[in-house]
This record gives structure tokens, C-alpha cells and sequence, in this order.
């Protein structure tokens, strides 16, 4: 029972996540009529929802309440604020001011990529039960190396998920304008991955090993 209820007020907070973006977007645009943004809202409410009761429910907890040794004080609070600040500027931009206006097909394109790039992240979420919020040796989860899924062809396929999915989903959102905080927060996730990286080669056993094995972080082939 305890379990269950567990489950449900995770849900529950997983939908509050998905109201809030809402209200901030459609608050910031002035008006309900835009369905890429409830394209958008949908995906992302439905990623939020799997991921809360189809992965590992420790992995969920450590995402939320992280144990202790981050390594990263950054990327998380200013990624979002940045997240912020390119939701309210997709509002301003799609339902007020028509600054860079983005056309519906290639919306359309980035609404598809981004339910592919959520896709590949949950992928990854219910391999890895070790994926943290936060940049940390798990030694009080028994953290071990994870070499399966989509492990096999990058190393941090959760944050390559990431980035394309924020690419995309900005452009689905139609603001160009709003695509510039987006950059912003790839940066903060490519320093993440070298500072996430350059940790575990050192305090993991077997990562050192396995990342000559897998020798790309985030892009087969090129990084």
C-alpha cells in the first residue's frame, strides 16, 4: 500500500511540473490556442508520468531527494532558470509579439523530435538505476557501471537525449528567440558531461575501462 501511494504522489507531482510549464506559457502568451504548446505539454506530461512508474523506484527517489557528494552546484539551478526564461519567452514570442515567428512544419519536425528524444531518455532512465539528478558517486546505492541499452554506443545517452529533446522541443514552441536560452542550457550540460566524466573515470571502478570500450560521450563518433 505503501508503495502504491508512493507511486501516486509521484505521479501527482510529475503532473504539477507539467501545469506549471503551462502556466507560465500560456500566461507569458495570453491565449490557449496553440497547438504546438499543448503538443509539447502532452509529451512532456506523458514522459514525466512513464518515468515515474515504469523505472526503478529508487532511481526516481534519487532523482528527486539526490544522497550526498554532488560535484555540480551549478547545472541545476541555473539550468532552471534558464528553462524559465525560454518558457516565457516561447509565451511572449508565439502568443503576443511574433518576434521570430518559426513555420508550422518545422514545429511539426521539432514536436517529432522531441517525443524521440524523451523516448531514447527514458530508455536510458530505466536502464541506468543509477541515473541521478546530480553528479555523484553513488557508493550508498552500490553504484556500478552500466554497459547495456543505449550505454552501448555513448556514454551519458540521457544527456544527449536531453539536449536534442530542449533543441527541438524549442523549435516545436515556435519562438526563435527562445531557442537562444536553450543554447545556454547545452552548454551547461556539455560542461556537466566532462565534469561528470573525469569523476567517474576516477572514483568508479570499471568506468576507466569501459570508457575505452564506449569512447564517445554524447555524439557517436564525434564527442
Amino acid at each position: 500500500m505503501k508503495t502504491v501511494k508512493n507511486a501516486l504522489a509521484t505521479v501527482f507531482r510529475a503532473v504539477f511540473v507539467c501545469a506549471i510549464v503551462a502556466m507560465l506559457i500560456f500566461a507569458a502568451a495570453g491565449r490557449w490556442d496553440l497547438p504546438f504548446v499543448w503538443g509539447i505539454l502532452s509529451v512532456l506530461c506523458i514522459f514525466y508520468i512513464l518515468m515515474v512508474t515504469l523505472t526503478d523506484p529508487d532511481m526516481v527517489r534519487e532523482r528527486e531527494s539526490p544522497g550526498p557528494g554532488n560535484q555540480d552546484r551549478l547545472t541545476r539551478p541555473l539550468g532552471a532558470v534558464l528553462m524559465l526564461i525560454h518558457w516565457i519567452l516561447a509565451g511572449l514570442d508565439t502568443g503576443r509579439y511574433h518576434w521570430s515567428p518559426i513555420p508550422w512544419e518545422l514545429q511539426l519536425a521539432g514536436l517529432i523530435g522531441y517525443a524521440a528524444a524523451l523516448t531514447v531518455n527514458l530508455w536510458a532512465l530505466r536502464v541506468n538505476r543509477f541515473y541521478s539528478s546530480v553528479v555523484r558517486v553513488q557508493t550508498d546505492r552500490g553504484h556500478s557501471v552500466v554497459d547495456t541499452g543505449p550505454y552501448r554506443f555513448v556514454r551519458h545517452p540521457g544527456y544527449t537525449a536531453t539536449l536534442f529533446a530542449m533543441l527541438s522541443g524549442g523549435v516545436a514552441l515556435g519562438s526563435g528567440v527562445a531557442i537562444v536560452p536553450v543554447i545556454g542550457f547545452a552548454a551547461l550540460f556539455i560542461r556537466r558531461t566532462l565534469l561528470e566524466d573525469r569523476l567517474l573515470r576516477a572514483e568508479l571502478p570499471g568506468y576507466a575501462a569501459y570508457a575505452e570500450r564506449v569512447r564517445y560521450r554524447l555524439i557517436p563518433g564525434i564527442f
